[in-house]
């Protein structure tokens, strides 16, 4: 499986980004995770079964969005309201069972995509 991530830069706090990967083919896990310099990679949303159900990391709950294009296998990430904090690079992940949490349990990553809020 290939992921192929767009949509990162940089932006105001306060701001919105949209973030984008296409997957070659259907997975039932696609997820998207963030890693800071000197900080570990953690989980920021997940989207399950072609949006059957989601779940997001508390940090983002409520100005982040996780949604799919089911045509397209193409996962988006909604940011808004972005913090200083938000900053760091973005990954998208896919797995075609169930994957949870933690970032070892994925099987395809994304090349990354650079999100940098400024306040």
């Amino acid at each position: 499986v290939q992921l192929v991530e767009s949509g990162g830069g940089s932006v105001q706090a306060g701001g919105s980004l949209r973030l984008s990967c296409a997957a070659s083919e259907y997975c039932y896990s696609m997820g998207w995770f963030r890693q800071a310099p000197g900080k570990e990679r953690e989980v920021v949303a997940i989207d399950y079964g072609r949006g059957g159900s989601a779940k997001y990391a508390q940090s983002v709950t409520g100005r982040f969005t996780i949604s799919q294009d089911n045509a397209q296998n193409t996962v988006y990430l909604q940011m808004n309201s972005l913090k200083p904090e938000d900053t760091a690079m973005y990954y998208c992940a896919a797995s075609r069972g169930w994957s949870g949490t933690d970032p070892s349990g994925w099987n395809y990553w994304g090349q990354g995509t650079q999100v940098t809020v400024s306040s």
